[in-house]
């Protein structure tokens, strides 16, 4: 790897938890220039603005947190233990540092960065996506009902989470995400998995 290469990686490292906590606004260029002990000249060398970096900073953030919610998903014995594993993963791994990156996105940027609002719109669109394709299969295979609809209840299962995932932070526990957890997994062996003839 190029040494610029990873000078703007190590940037990336340390610009995404402080955006994540932090915010657009709450972040300046002076803060990522202390965390990286780059000057904030040579910051600019490697992205054109504060827009750009916080941009990249949320893909490097949302590729680790996707990456910690599908480990081991394909190895799961069927789509309704995918979905099952892929909650667990959501409620039992650690977060990426200062929440989940989607979430603090799409409030940070809602009003005022359309960038960073159409990237948050992009990965729901793509985790909606993902678990749509767990859905179908299990379709296929007989295992899910074929009257579920994969995108409707893609959604229930990320709004679910996201809203549990908000709730636990303002209480200070993980009760909110087991509670979820509990609904979701009936939800999928009564109302979702097919029932034996």
């Amino acid at each position: 790897m190029l040494k610029g290469e990873q000078t703007r990686r190590k940037i990336l490292e340390k610009a995404a938890p402080l955006f994540n906590k932090r915010g657009f606004n709450g972040c300046s260029m002076q803060d990522i220039s202390a965390a990286t002990g780059l000057e904030k000249g040579s910051l600019y060398t490697h992205f054109n603005s504060k827009e750009q970096l916080a941009s990249e900073a949320f893909d490097t953030a949302w590729a680790q947190s996707s990456r910690a919610r599908v480990d081991n998903v394909d190895r799961a014995a069927g789509s309704i233990e995918k979905l099952k594993l892929h909650i667990d993963n959501f409620v039992s791994k650690p977060p990426f540092a200062g929440g989940c990156p989607l979430l603090n996105a799409t409030m940070d940027a809602d009003d005022g960065n359309p960038v960073l609002y159409q990237k948050a719109r992009k990965a729901f669109h793509g985790w909606v996506a993902f678990l749509g394709q767990i859905i179908e299969q299990g379709q296929k295979s007989g295992e899910l009902s074929p009257s579920v609809d994969p995108a409707a209840l893609s959604t229930l299962i990320i709004s679910l989470l996201e809203g549990a995932f908000f709730t636990s932070r303002l209480q200070k526990s993980k009760a909110p995400l087991k509670i979820a957890q509990q609904h979701l997994n009936r939800h999928l062996e009564e109302a979702v998995r097919t029932v034996p003839v």
